[in-house]
């Protein structure tokens, strides 16, 4: 049955309509703001999926360019594979959802969000967000929302909620907070160096709305909402976990604090080893393969709950190190001998090498999505190989995680990056993860900071990433342990991973992945303060002495960029009909050059006495011609009174056979051909705009050099 609620969000109407399309979904939600229109399909299977041991939870958040009235670039005209920005997206509303299903369910669930209008004072990516929790909170698939999101801006000195473009452009924040009622589950930001307190507020003052969407949502489902399936439950066999603890937590608390990731993994499979021997000898082969499923997960939970008791009870870590105690740091540059920048950051055993190339202006990348950015001229990529982590896989390709990681590497250092004006190039930045045991971004984050100072980018400051986590207890959640730096084994088990990176005067880029019910303001605070410490040691101790400010000269590889202004009314003049002229330029010296609509060139060149030649040809091209102006120009015709020579763009001059030499000359054939590049003066242009050249005058003038 159709129904169709409002509320009001930043002052503008958010409509929610269900019953009206897509009935044999689960949950369908669409939901208008403004003119942006989304619409959030929620699906299960009848029947959990064979052979997992994890939630397999699907989101797709499809961006339809006719949303925006767009036609796809692509050959057949058709979208392709989701964007960079729809996969972040996808990932953003998956984060806080996740952890609101039941940790025992496995019965696959797909999220689609179909972006189907968008205004662009109103963010489909929030609207999807909201979407996501109505459509499975009035479903009947177990979901523990609801939950909601807002976008929090940064405008003027005041915190404003989903702001508008104009806003947007003016903001110094960029963060994307979701929750519950009660605790902050997500939060994702770009920030031009933003102070703790003021990204704390920013949080605070998002999530008050977000309490108002969630109370709004819980309307919505009260009215309209399906009871919820049941569902078959994969808990742990707690008879089979209770034996294991019995005879091998001893052995598995004590094997667990490797500080080696190798050997502490070959423990593992040990201990796995000696417990299915231990079910086979006392309960026989078949028995022990029926119950095979039950002994995995049963040493999965005692393992975690070894490392978490270790962690909350003792304050020790599985490395022996101290709760905010970082892994040994070191770093290198210039590693590299050809590329333009690079250098190494390694923690602990998580090892990242970054490589940056410089290019021009027409190598930004082209963005073909719903909102109105349109390229982008600093792109930051990620790759995490199997052999990283000691696994033998083929190589498949970035994946979200990957596209996830570089995003947020991205961002992190986009704040620093010099505008166009003061360095115009297009710059690319490769993190390749080399060995990982945790926080292989937050080590991108810090090489890539590294590789372009290397590189002589005049970025504003250095930028150093790390992460937090958290371990808290499940008979009292007020009671908590947070891990400043933390290593694969932490993450895998604990409770948050939050991510931050910054200089010292700010935040750039927040991260967070929460595992339970949400982050109190205490929590969030308190990651603030530990990064903000960490940030500042790593920049101090290991990075700045190891390269103390960006390279004044860039390497001998990367293009040499030569920049000039020309009117306006002159490009077309430079580029020449079907791009003749600019293409003649190219060709006779090799460069690359950009011309951009407000007359800005830039010529980019491995040769400096090209890039030269080429700077006087479009100067020559771009100015009025003026008598006493000395010209480099190619001879086009020969008469026999003279020959006509191109003086640059379509201005030609006669080179009377009287002004050729100071020496008698009888044909024009006998000093000069078509092609041949000739210096020229002017000497006059007469009433009828006529040029008149010379080669006589400077032949003069050279004569009384020499006799000087």
């Amino acid at each position: 049955m159709y129904k169709k609620f409002e509320t009001e969000l930043a002052g503008r109407k958010l409509t929610v309509e269900t019953g009206k399309v897509a009935e044999l979904s689960n949950g369908n939600a669409i939901i208008r703001y403004g003119d942006t229109v989304v619409m959030v399909n929620a699906t299960a299977s009848k029947e959990p999926k064979e052979g997992v041991d994890f939630f397999p939870l699907s989101v797709d958040y499809e961006e339809k360019l006719y949303a925006v009235g767009k036609i796809p670039g692509s050959f057949n005209r058709r979208e392709g594979k989701p964007a960079d920005k729809a996969i972040l997206t996808s990932r953003a509303i998956d984060r806080p959802i996740r952890p609101l299903f039941p940790k025992d369910f496995r019965n696959d669930v797909c999220v689609v969000a179909t972006v189907l209008s968008v205004e662009q004072d109103n963010s489909p990516e929030v609207c999807a967000m909201i979407g996501a929790s109505v459509a499975l909170s009035i479903s009947d698939i177990p979901f523990g929302g609801p939950t909601a999101a807002v976008n929090v801006g940064y405008v003027d000195d005041k915190i404003v909620i989903n702001p508008t473009v104009e806003q947007r452009n003016k903001s110094r924040l960029n963060l994307t907070v979701a929750g519950t009622m009660e605790k902050v589950t997500m939060i994702e930001a770009g920030a031009d160096e933003i102070p703790n307190d003021t990204m704390l507020d920013a949080i605070k003052v998002g999530h008050e709305e977000i309490k108002k969407l969630c109370t709004f949502i819980q309307e919505i489902k009260n009215e309209v909402g399906k009871p919820k399936f049941e569902y078959t439950s994969f808990a742990t066999n707690q008879e089979v976990y209770a034996e294991i603890k019995e005879n091998f937590k001893e052995r598995m608390y004590k094997d667990v604090q490797a500080q080696e990731k190798e050997i502490r993994d070959a423990n593992m499979d040990a201990l796995a080893m000696d417990i299915q021997n231990y079910f086979i000898e006392k309960y026989g082969e078949e028995e022990t393969q029926n119950k095979a499923l039950d002994i995995a997960n049963s040493i999965h939970d005692l393992e975690k709950e070894c490392v978490r008791e270790m962690i909350l009870k003792e304050h020790k870590r599985p490395d022996g190190r101290k709760i905010d105690e970082l892994r040994p740091l070191s770093c290198e540059v210039g590693i590299l001998p050809r590329v333009h920048g690079s250098a190494i950051f390694t923690r602990g055993q998580t090892q990242v090498m970054s490589v940056v190339t410089l290019g021009t202006k027409s190598e930004e990348q082209e963005l073909d999505g719903v909102d109105d950015q349109t390229s982008k001229r600093y792109m930051h990529q990620y790759n995490f190989p199997s052999y990283s982590v000691g696994e033998a896989r083929p190589s498949r390709g970035p994946g979200r995680r990957e596209i996830g990681h570089g995003a947020l590497a991205e961002k992190a250092l986009v704040p620093v990056i010099p505008d166009e004006d003061i360095f115009p190039y297009t710059i690319r930045v490769v993190s390749e993860v080399l060995s990982s045991n945790g926080s292989t971004s937050q080590a991108s984050i810090c090489g890539s900071t590294l590789a372009l100072m290397d590189a002589g980018v005049p970025i504003k400051k250095p930028v150093a990433g790390i992460s937090t986590g958290l371990v808290t207890s499940k008979e009292n959640p007020d009671e908590y342990v947070m891990l400043t730096d933390i290593q694969g084994i932490e993450d895998f088990f604990g409770d948050m991973d939050f991510k931050v990176g910054g200089t010292k005067d700010g935040i750039t880029a927040i991260q967070v992945d929460i595992k339970n019910d949400g982050l109190t303001y205490d929590i969030i605070k308190q990651a603030f303060e530990r990064t903000k410490i960490a940030r500042d040691y790593i920049l101090d101790e290991i990075m700045l002495p190891q390269i103390s400010e960006p390279r004044k000269e860039l390497s001998k590889y990367a293009p040499k960029i030569i920049t000039t202004t020309i009117n306006v009314d002159k490009i077309k003049d430079v580029i020449g009909p079907g791009g003749k002229m600019i293409n003649k330029i190219i060709d006779a010296t090799g460069v690359k050059i950009d011309i951009e609509d407000d007359g800005k060139v830039c010529i980019y060149t491995d040769d400096s006495e090209m890039g030269r030649k080429a700077l006087k040809m479009i100067e020559d091209i771009a100015k009025d011609v003026q008598v006493g102006e000395i010209y480099d120009g190619v001879v086009t015709k020969i008469m026999n009174f003279g020959a006509f020579v191109n003086i640059g763009g379509d201005k030609e001059g006669l080179l009377h056979i009287s002004k050729i030499s100071n020496k008698r000359i009888e044909k024009v054939e006998d000093v000069l051909s078509v092609g041949d590049e000739v210096k020229v003066k002017v000497y006059e242009i007469d009433s009828q705009n006529r040029i008149n050249l010379s080669m006589k005058d400077l032949e003069v003038s050279t004569n009384e050099e020499e006799k000087e």
